[in-house]
């Protein structure tokens, strides 16, 4: 991981040291057969910072959104501290902007689609784990649809007993209305309205968040098909098999200059007793 002026900008790589694009090197499924997916942690549980994958960037790093020309860093609504699972994405995933969801009635948020990890191992960033899926919630954000697929590492303790959504409350009670909860009042610290969902916040169970799943991966399909695409996004890879797959000795000459011309001259980090602020919030 690269340091720079207290801004963190992390290269995915294989294991053999070779720079690769989280999303799109890294396949979908880990074992299609058996339904486990490969989740790329952004950010783990317990941690305030804002990491995403940068999606309009060459081989999209793991980066600390900026915003005003600070970092971002999410507040701790009480009794929550920071990120309250692994937070990630599905590689090879894509919400379409330009589709309207019929079960939402709104459009894709331009992103690979969001996973939360609910074991209890706190990931790293930049770990990709093998999950399966649960149920999901549909956050309604700023007119978009944001999916937040709910996941348990196969590796997990509880792994074998949570198999659907309903399996989440009957061993982690209280964890779906406390997952419901952050997302709802987590921007109200910065000024901002509680959020809203589809479906009045109630989850949905692991066959339709399968097959939610499996459209941003068509989405995703559908993107690297246009041959330039107009999105904006950076779709070159180096595995992905399709019409923006470059070759390995390519990728030097396309990181010539990054990832120091790439980033964002970021004011010094916040004073750590505001980050580690509660603020108690009510409805």
């Amino acid at each position: 991981m690269l340091i720079v002026s207290n801004y963190v900008f992390a290269l995915t790589e294989d294991a053999s040291g070779n720079a690769i694009s989280p999303w799109h090197d890294i396949p979908l499924f880990a074992d299609q057969a058996k339904k486990i997916y490969n989740m790329v942690v952004e950010i783990p549980r317990w941690t305030n910072a804002k990491m995403e994958i940068a999606t309009a960037e060459p081989l999209n790093p793991i980066k600390q959104d900026v915003k005003k020309g600070a970092l971002r860093y999410v507040r701790n609504p009480f009794p929550h501290k920071g990120y309250i699972w692994n937070y990630g994405a599905f590689p090879q995933t894509w919400e379409d902007p330009s589709h309207i969801d019929p079960a939402t009635n709104a459009k894709g948020d331009n992103d690979p689609i969001d996973v939360l990890e609910i074991g209890q191992r706190v990931a790293a960033r930049g770990d990709v784990l093998q999950v399966k899926i649960l149920g999901t919630i549909a956050l309604i954000d700023e007119g978009e649809t944001d999916w937040k697929v709910i996941t348990i590492n196969v590796a997990d303790p509880l792994a074998e007993q949570l198999n659907d959504i309903e399996d989440v409350e009957k061993f982690m009670p209280g964890f779906l209305r406390a997952t419901v909860e952050w997302f709802k009042i987590y921007k109200i610290p910065d000024g901002k309205p509680a959020n809203e969902f589809a479906f009045n916040g109630e989850a949905k169970n692991r066959e339709f968040a399968e097959k939610v799943v499996e459209e941003t991966a068509n989405f995703w399909k559908a993107l690297h098909a246009k041959s330039p695409n107009d999105s904006g996004l950076d779709v070159k890879n180096l595995s992905a098999g399709n019409a923006n797959s470059i070759k390995a000795e390519d990728v030097k000459p396309i990181l010539e200059g990054k990832p120091l011309s790439s980033t964002v001259a970021a004011q010094p980090i916040a004073d750590q007793s505001a980050i580690d602020k509660w603020y108690y919030i009510k409805l």
